[in-house]
């Protein structure tokens, strides 16, 4: 008999767990790099841009939705298991689709599968952690997040930098054969196709500007003049991607790049799977299925004998309470507590964050960027996201849940409002990447992080997989309200000319606000308690 327990054995639980959540940053955030490139291939309009970014997130709505009926029924494992097959499928499948329509299709697979780990990993995790570490094993699932999207920003960027390499040597190629003069008509084409693409926000270059422009420039077509053409029309081109355009060929990265990216996703979906199936099932759904000597089994192992045997006490008394119907979030007691859950889980997405790490390459191009630049740059941001992730851990069982939302909730606000100045200023390019790199500090330090430890701890043990079903699909809806909507408001004719981008950061900064304010007045503090303590404190509030 085990009397004393192990830390490293519920620390080697919470990794394997939060591979999901690895995985869940990883597939959310593989958009970022690839977006363009994607547009590219594929032709996309602006709202069909935003279709590509935001499907997946249908997805997330939906495993979220169906994640808590799963996790209830059939386990938290059994759930993550699905969650697995769901990433690696859809890793092939985007990485090989033959239309549009294919892509979307598997990329909402993968949204289904973000959608079960978004909602099963931290509830697995929150229900096998003894209550003095919780929050900072719970928060390790918020840091494999963050850093499933660092990897995948540095893999993007690498991905990306050998296509940049391969479509140097295919210019240098050409040149060795036909030498440097362009191709008239080629020119001209390009030049018309680039015109057609623009938004509003380019002068339109019409055919007879066009067709002066060529005949001006004699028998020598040269690059530079081309580039100095489009800019003085308001039209910024990626100086290689511009190279090759007007010899007619297509980027590397256009054509297979881009499948790279997503296709890498199969290596950690993989793992997952396999890893999975060393894992013991959850002990409070263990408890609630009757099996009450392997819940005591695994607690023991967590937590010694004795302490086992007082806990499993603990959740079988709170669970002959609870009647598990749905009908019993609305009761005084829970009704509070269910409705903040979904607040805080809406406040989070609708901060703006998303826009950050779905569309951040995009906005240091707007800003003036060169592709290889902007991958970087993005790629920085994704490791300040860690990094400050991880002084969350550290930090969210000694300051507290609220103190930590109440502080990050004021910095985000505070950047982005200077974004949205910046950008009014039209100074984007000089202050983007370090207020963008500050508002990510603070996100990481606090809302990020933070948002799933309180989801995971306020709701009753027999619902609490439903519940928090309910409060991660609200997640997913504004996620995909933010990131359909983005680039149409981005590029909005009239909000452009009054705001100059500027309109949509601080719309996502007033929310900040009300984020700040719902802590504030609403939230209680869940330092140090066991998840039957939170429960009976919000029971005892609602009489």
């Amino acid at each position: 008999m085990q009397r004393t327990g192990s830390l490293r054995y519920v620390t080697v639980l919470a990794l394997v767990a939060a591979l999901g959540g690895l995985l869940f940053g990883y597939d959310t955030a593989v958009i970022n790099g690839a977006i363009g490139f994607l547009q590219q291939h594929f032709d996309l309009n602006e709202q069909e841009e935003g279709w590509a970014t935001a499907s997946a997130l249908l997805g997330c709505a939906l495993g979220a939705a169906t994640a808590g009926i799963l996790s209830d029924r059939l386990g938290r494992k059994r759930a993550l298991l699905l969650a697995a097959v769901c990433f690696f499928v859809s890793a092939l499948g985007t990485a090989l689709p033959r239309t549009f329509l294919e892509f979307i299709i598997y990329r909402i697979l993968g949204g289904l599968g973000i959608g079960i780990a978004s909602l099963t990993s931290p509830l697995y995790i929150a229900e096998i952690s003894p209550a003095r570490i919780r929050g900072r094993l719970v928060s390790v699932n918020q840091l494999t997040i963050v850093l499933g999207m660092m990897i995948v920003f540095f893999v993007n960027y690498f991905i990306a930098a050998y296509g940049t390499t391969v479509d140097r040597r295919a210019i240098e190629q050409y040149q060795a054969e036909k030498g440097d003069r362009l191709d008239r008509q080629l020119v001209f084409q390009y030049l018309r196709q680039l015109a057609e693409k623009q938004s509003f926000r380019a002068q339109k270059i019409s055919i007879g500007t066009t067709q002066q422009f060529v005949a001006e420039q004699g028998d020598v077509l040269q690059v530079e003049k081309v580039a100095d053409f489009l800019v003085q029309h308001g039209i910024k081109v990626d100086t290689q991607q511009l190279e090759l355009g007007l010899r007619g060929m297509t980027s590397w990265n256009q054509t297979r790049g881009w499948r790279w990216m997503f296709g890498s996703e199969a290596l950690p979906a993989g793992a997952l799977l396999l890893l999975l199936f060393l894992v013991p099932e959850s002990p409070r759904f263990l408890a609630q299925q009757g099996r009450s000597q392997a819940a005591w089994e695994v607690l023991a192992r967590v937590g010694g004998a004795e302490q086992a045997a007082i806990e499993l006490a603990d959740i079988e008394q709170t669970i002959a309470q609870e009647s598990g119907s749905l009908r019993q979030l609305l009761e005084p007691g829970i009704r509070p507590i269910f409705f903040v859950g979904i607040a805080l889980a809406m406040l989070q997405q609708v901060s703006g964050i998303n826009v950050i790490l779905y569309y951040g390459t995009e906005l240091f191009k707007q800003a003036g960027s060169q592709i290889d630049a902007a991958l970087l740059q993005n790629a920085v941001v994704g490791t300040v996201n860690v990094l400050f992730t991880i002084v969350a851990i550290w930090t969210v069982d000694r300051w507290g849940r609220r103190p930590l939302m109440l502080l990050g909730s004021t910095g985000m606000g505070v950047c982005l409002i200077a974004v949205g100045i910046a950008y009014f200023l039209q100074q984007a390019e000089t202050w983007l990447l370090a207020l963008v790199l500050g508002y990510i500090a603070c996100f990481a330090l606090s809302v990020g992080p933070v948002t799933w430890v309180i989801l995971s701890e306020i709701f009753p043990t027999r619902i609490r997989g439903r519940a928090m079903a309910f409060a991660t699909v609200a997640l997913w809806i504004a996620n995909f309200l933010v990131i359909q909507t983005f680039p149409i408001i981005n590029k909005h004719p009239w909000l452009v000319e009054k705001f100059h981008c500027a309109f949509p950061f601080w719309v996502y900064a007033a929310f900040c606000a009300v984020l700040f304010v719902v802590v504030w007045r609403i939230v209680p503090e869940t330092k140090g308690k066991t998840l039957e303590q939170i429960e009976r404190g919000w029971l005892a509030a609602g009489r």
